[in-house]
């Protein structure tokens, strides 16, 4: 007969249990307290993201790591249920230990006498990465569960698994599943087919082994057992294994994004403690115009880059902003923003000259003007072409971009004035220290940026209100924009401009559009506006060389035409004439303003011949780079002359260059680098010559 103990026993033995119970759990809750696992979030990568959150630019981390944090909210739910079925299919509901997966493990290697599967939970495997241990040893292992337990304690279970997917390892310096998919497919997490989601699953076990740019075969085959146990866990379904085995693994790493990589960079100079910086840059237009810049260097020759800026006209938000052609291209000075640069704006001011002009009262569309040469106090401007084109109405004085015609306005104006109204609309051009603004202004005789000129031509697109350019998402619309014109004058300045016609083989975009080229062929300019956005183009050397036969309308306005397509924005059609607007036919004009009489001495009848002709360019002794040291072949030589009388015939080496021309302008094609003599005959027999060596 057994005898049962006395109830007084099994009581003390009761409460004898329950005290060891108590302070156990004290002392581990005590030293649990005393010895907290390092949950300090580990520094991630700077990242600068669009208007809707997609990412522009990422940068490396403090440690030089690749890091993102996921968003388990976007994350592909396939990845997430494939990780969690093959890593640690308990996760949901265990405390950080999978004791039943802990058993069998013990089973399996006491029955066969090695290690047959794992019982690594998720919390241990994150136990592991934030108190990274080179031994692996049944000591470790122990710390690692207790460090589990602890981790469970104190965070979600869905703050685990994000904590997880920022630094598990994916090979090299990558970490975490944002990085590792940006780099091996070149796309977010939430956008994973099944094949990429299931090796992203496989390589974190093993990440330098089964890197699929230095380990393929290994890489797929791991890739393929991971499919393999899914589909046997009904995960997936089985028919989609043999599909997904098919497809081939990431044969390189891709470089990260860097969209705005110039803006990017300035934004984070600005703001250097945040993490995170969202712009009002659209992704789509921004890919859609780097595309065109480094197709339109690539025409434009070795050495040139491309500059855009694309902007909302009415709130000032940067939509776009290129500063160059690539900015990782070293030939182009890629790291150059060019966007930026004070350069030479040629004739893009016309516009707002004669805009004034407009308000002034002082011409109409239909008022005729004098194209003809002139001396203005010593100042004489030449057309571009070098030719006059007589009497023209305003309209067509702007649309050609006659010199003449613009600096006889600014002298009726005033170019202080016009310098006030651009500096009062926040877009100054840049005079040498102590100069005082001359007539030269019109023709590009100052520094402006394309940033500038871009919120000048902002002003023509909304009705002469000058918004300021706004490139971070938390900026403010500015509540009283600057005037830069009437919107009377603004509507006349559109009205003209928008019949320019688009240079060949351009489609009609319903556009207004202005170019402009600097002295010596250094830049190209185009800048255009519909009813509500403006895009701005500069082109040209950034070192400031000249590049023969440079023009914005040969150069810069086909690239502004192309990134007006390709923009993905539409086109808004310019806005009706507001009250006060009328355009006259000739014949219905006052007569004061049938005809322009401004200042500017006109050559009268009967005066002496025309001087000898004088090669202009290419100066004497330059060297010029027309492509020959690119290997990508030779660009033509512009030439011109002042002086003389037409027609004129060119010789380059002694040999004739085909047909004589009544214009001052040519172009010459050469078929060899080095030294050339270029010659030039007018009608009357004489002769200028200059050498040049070509590269």
């Amino acid at each position: 007969m057994i005898r049962r103990p006395p109830l007084r026993l099994l009581a003390i033995a009761g409460v004898a249990l329950l005290a060891i119970v108590v302070i156990g759990g004290v002392a581990l809750d005590r030293l649990d307290r005393a010895y907290p696992p390092p949950l300090a979030e580990a520094s991630l990568s700077p990242e600068v993201v669009d208007r809707d959150g997609a990412l522009l630019r990422v940068y490396a981390a403090a440690d030089d790591r690749w890091r993102l944090p996921p968003d388990l909210d976007t994350l592909d739910p396939q990845f997430l249920a494939m990780l969690v079925a093959y890593e640690d299919k308990r996760f949901w509901s265990h405390a950080g230990v999978d004791v039943r997966a802990l058993g069998r493990a013990a089973l399996q290697l006491v029955l066969n006498g090695r290690i047959v599967s794992g019982a690594s939970t998720l919390s241990m495997q994150l136990a592991r990465l934030i108190e990274p241990r080179e031994e692996r040893s049944l000591g470790a292992k122990l710390r690692q569960m207790a460090r589990a337990v602890q981790i469970e304690r104190r965070l979600t279970k869905r703050a685990i698994l994000e904590r997880y997917l920022t630094l598990a390892p994916y090979g090299g310096n990558l970490e975490g599943v944002r990085a590792a998919s940006l780099a091996w497919f070149g796309k977010e997490p939430h956008k994973l087919g099944l094949a990429e989601a299931a090796l992203l699953v496989a390589l974190p076990q093993s990440p330098e082994a089964r890197r699929p740019d230095r380990h393929p075969q290994t890489a797929r085959r791991a890739r393929d057992r991971v499919l393999a146990r899914m589909a046997g866990a009904g995960v997936i379904a089985a028919g989609e294994v043999e599909r997904a085995s098919l497809a081939p693994v990431a044969a390189r790493r891709l470089p990260m994004p860097a969209y705005a990589a110039h803006l990017a960079d300035a934004v984070r100079r600005d703001r250097p403690g945040e993490r995170r910086h969202q712009l009002l840059i659209s992704r789509s237009a921004q890919a859609g115009l780097e595309a065109v810049a480094a197709e339109g260097a690539r025409r434009l020759g070795p050495r040139v880059s491309v500059a855009m800026i694309l902007t909302d006209a009415q709130t000032g938000a940067v939509l776009a902003r290129v500063g160059s052609a690539g900015y990782f291209d070293a030939r182009r000075a890629g790291w150059i923003d060019m966007s930026v640069a004070q350069r030479s704006p040629g004739s893009t001011l016309k516009p707002f000259i004669f805009g004034l002009a407009f308000e002034e009262g002082l011409i109409m569309q239909e008022t005729m003007m004098e194209d003809r040469p002139g001396n203005f106090s010593g100042y004489r401007p030449r057309n571009f072409d070098l030719d006059y084109q007589g009497d023209v109405t305003a309209r067509t004085a702007l649309q050609m971009s006659l010199n003449v015609p613009a600096i006889r306005l600014l002298d009726a104006v005033g170019p202080v004035r016009l310098v006030s109204r651009m500096r009062h609309a926040g877009a100054a051009p840049l005079l040498p220290p102590g100069e005082t603004p001359g007539l030269a202004i019109g023709l590009g005789g100052a520094g402006m940026t394309l940033e500038g000129l871009v919120r000048l031509y902002g002003g023509l697109a909304n009705g002469g209100r000058v918004r300021p350019l706004r490139v971070l998402a938390d900026s403010d619309v500015a509540p009283d924009p600057a005037s830069v014109l009437t919107p009377q004058a603004a509507w006349q300045i559109a009205d003209i401009l928008s019949g320019v016609a688009p240079p060949q083989g351009a489609p009609r975009l319903g556009i207004a559009y202005k170019t402009g080229t600097s002295y010596g062929y250094r830049d190209a300019w185009a800048v255009g506006y519909d009813g509500r956005h403006v895009l701005g183009v500069w082109a040209g050397r950034p070192d400031g060389g000249s590049v023969p036969g440079l023009t914005g309308y040969l150069a810069a306005a086909p690239i502004l035409f192309e990134a007006f397509s390709r923009s993905g924005l539409g086109t808004t059609p310019l806005p009706r004439a507001p009250a006060g607007a009328v355009r006259l036919a000739a014949s219905e004009l006052p007569f004061p303003l049938r005809r322009f009489s401004g200042s500017g001495n006109i050559r009268a009848a009967g005066a002496p011949s025309e001087p000898a002709p004088e090669i202009v360019f290419p100066p004497p002794g330059a060297r010029i780079d027309v492509g020959f040291a690119g290997g990508e072949g030779a660009m033509p030589l512009a030439l011109k002359i002042n002086g003389g009388r037409a027609p004129f015939r060119w010789l380059a080496n002694g040999a004739p260059v085909p047909a004589a021309s009544r214009r001052r302008t040519a172009s010459w094609m050469p078929d060899s680098s080095g030294a050339s003599t270029l010659t030039v005959i007018d009608a009357a027999g004489r002769t200028a010559s200059v050498q040049v060596f070509l590269e």
